[in-house]
């Protein structure tokens, strides 16, 4: 995918802050898809980390004026590392939740039922179980919207944001064009930078990888007939206010605004990275057209079992105290960050990561996985670049370790 310069035959002038972009490869994919791209180093810190031989993850390098949309964490947490990369929880899975998983090992002979865990989620979000559409993780609802909306005209992705949707688009033949939001503003939303006759549009909230946590209310105004809005939702379950019940900006119940749909995800707060389950909220309707174009049978028993389990008023009372817990460790990280000379953390971080602007970045992540851990790259995410990196989310131990490894690297 190239951007549509201003010169290109039939280019349109864009409102500022919109690329204007044509679909073409997908580059650099990992796991099956391919390697890791491996990013260009800057700053005086490059040529120390070259000759250290540090450990990298192999594969294709992006090009420079295109980020690599195919590339994701789970690449960078290569055995052996501390896991700064991934935002997934890693703690032991409660029986209520592990009970159902493995009892459902046993009925694989059979074809998957997705009406009890279909009634679970829906009853869960205050919807009737036609709203609700199971999918095989979050990424497989990016992929239904852009195959089944081919008819869209105007598609539009707020970045920086998770690059699936995107890359979901331009698979499927869409012209993409992206809205980058400004560091400067705090990676915030102005929903008058959306262009008015967009027909699709798709953001993150809380986002991957700002962590920034958009109002309600300025996602609801982007809502109008004639147009689809994709809200991902994947972190929301990772966020929490004080003195607010529930998820805070969450959309998830709104069935009063036209062509909204809202993408879940279960894989971060309770570590189901491998079984792949999500779903998507929105008009039946619409959500009629998405599962038209879903395989057959495409949510496992297993996946099911779980998605029935988390919808729980167990799990959602549960899901609550860890993003509380969370919250108190994302402050920690964040207070040992901005302690940090030449390190700026992004915006207000709402959920299980943080994103940090620091001068060579591309070369402290290679000289932390030297030093044993792991971090998100920057520079794969549209409207960032190589001095940025995303961290998650751990224990205060766990951070202390790392803030003391990073200040070193920072020193040298």
């Amino acid at each position: 995918m190239r951007e549509r310069q201003s010169g290109d035959p039939g280019a349109s002038e864009a409102p500022p802050g919109v690329v204007l972009t044509f679909p073409g490869p997908r580059r650099g994919s990992t796991g099956p898809r391919g390697g890791a791209a491996s990013g260009a180093s800057t700053g005086p810190r490059d040529g120390a980390a070259a000759a250290s031989g540090a450990t990298e993850p192999t594969g294709r390098a992006a090009a420079v004026d295109e980020p690599d949309l195919g590339h994701h964490g789970d690449v960078e947490a290569t055995p052996g590392l501390v896991d700064l990369a991934v935002n997934v929880r890693r703690a032991p899975m409660p029986d209520w939740l592990a009970d159902p998983i493995t009892a459902a090992l046993g009925d694989l002979a059979a074809y998957p039922d997705a009406g009890p865990a279909r009634e679970a989620v829906a009853a869960r979000h205050g919807r009737p179980p036609a709203e609700v559409l199971l999918t095989a993780g979050a990424a497989e609802g990016f992929v239904l919207i852009a195959q089944a909306l081919r008819g869209v005209r105007r598609p539009v992705v707020v970045h920086p944001q998770f690059t699936e949707p995107e890359a979901a688009l331009n698979a499927a033949g869409h012209r993409v064009e992206r809205v980058l939001l400004d560091p400067a503003e705090g990676f915030r939303l102005d929903p008058a930078r959306i262009p008015a006759d967009a027909d699709l549009v798709m953001i993150g909230n809380p986002t991957n990888p700002t962590s920034v946590l958009h109002p309600a209310a300025d996602l609801a105004a982007l809502a109008r007939p004639g147009r689809v809005l994709v809200v991902d939702e994947a972190f929301a379950d990772t966020t929490a206010a004080p003195g607010v019940p529930g998820e805070p900006e969450s959309l998830a119940a709104r069935r009063d605004l036209p062509g909204l749909l809202v993408v879940r995800s279960l894989t971060k707060t309770w570590g189901l990275a491998g079984l792949r389950i999500g779903y998507l909220l929105g008009d039946a309707a619409l959500l009629d057209r998405l599962a038209a174009v879903q395989p057959l049978w495409a949510v496992s028993t297993p996946a099911l079992a779980a998605a029935a389990a988390c919808a729980a008023p167990e799990a959602v009372e549960a899901e609550r105290a860890i993003a509380a817990r969370l919250a108190a460790d994302r402050d920690h990280l964040v207070a040992r960050l901005t302690a940090l000379p030449g390190v700026r953390v992004a915006g207000r971080p709402a959920s299980a990561f943080v994103l940090i602007h620091t001068p060579g970045a591309a070369a402290v992540r290679l000289a932390l996985r030297e030093r044993g851990w792991a971090v998100r790259r920057g520079d794969t995410f549209p409207g960032l670049g190589p001095d940025w990196l995303r961290i998650a989310v751990r224990d205060p131990a766990t951070t202390d370790a790392f803030i003391e490894v990073l200040a070193e690297i920072l020193e040298a």
